[in-house]
């Protein structure tokens, strides 16, 4: 879609990511057409074709027990998802059949922040060259406010998935923290006798979450199929 072109936007779930996207959204070319909130929405009751009428895309950021829900009643009125809420990803598959068979098209991610997403790569690439130094402990620290409901994140989660494959058996362990209002803060760590290297990724505010969803929610409009956020972020270099 035209970047210049304004974008009809839904949005479920209203909580703290959902007004952050509400306020960020129309600098960026959207125009928020519909809010659900969770008593607008239970069950995914709320998207239906008469309050969906006009919407070119949706951003979901809500908890993960209605994630499955929310994109079934998505699927059933055609339009399409950006979804935000992690702890569901062990029915990607479900949800897969979902959108392939509705034939929409959704984006989904473990961490929506650019920043994050590249701190992924790097941290990879890390821990290819540390995992040639048998001295050196991988080691993966995550914190959270105390309102966040995975444990560990799903961002901890993505992370670790990407960096164990070097180190084989040598188990990279996860600690988490839920403390106070913490937007949301990632290390990786190498430990050996002598010294200490730490990769760190820290959220200041939710602004970068809302940032990478509203740049897939645009990517994502009038596409079919589901995809990881960093497909978007490939074919979006240089175009930001």
């Amino acid at each position: 879609m035209p970047s210049d072109q304004p974008i009809n936007l839904a949005l479920i779930g209203y909580g703290k990511m959902g007004q952050t996207v509400a306020k960020l959204a129309p600098q960026r070319g959207f125009t928020v057409q519909l809010v659900l909130d969770i008593d607008d929405n239970k069950g995914g009751g709320g998207i239906a074709s008469e309050t969906f009428a006009g919407i070119n895309v949706a951003i979901e950021f809500t908890m993960p027990e209605a994630v499955v829900d929310n994109v079934r009643h998505a699927a059933a009125v055609g339009v399409n998802l950006v979804v935000g809420t992690t702890g569901w990803h062990d029915r990607l598959e479900e949800v897969r059949e979902i959108v392939d068979k509705a034939g929409i098209g959704m984006v989904y991610a473990a961490n929506f922040s650019i920043g994050v997403n590249l701190f992924y790569k790097v941290a990879r690439h890390a821990a290819e060259l540390f995992s040639a130094f048998p001295m050196y402990d991988a080691y993966l620290y995550e914190a959270h406010h105390k309102f966040k409901k995975d444990v560990p994140s799903g961002t901890a989660i993505e992370l670790k998935r990407r960096v164990q494959p070097p180190f084989g058996e040598r188990e990279i362990p996860v600690a988490s923290v839920r403390a106070g209002h913490i937007p949301g803060a990632h290390e990786l760590g190498f430990d050996s006798e002598a010294d200490t290297v730490i990769l760190r990724h820290t959220a200041r505010n939710r602004q970068g979450f809302a940032e990478g969803a509203l740049l897939a929610a645009r990517w994502i409009v009038g596409k079919k199929g589901l995809f990881s956020f960093s497909e978007v972020l490939e074919t979006a270099k240089g175009k930001m």
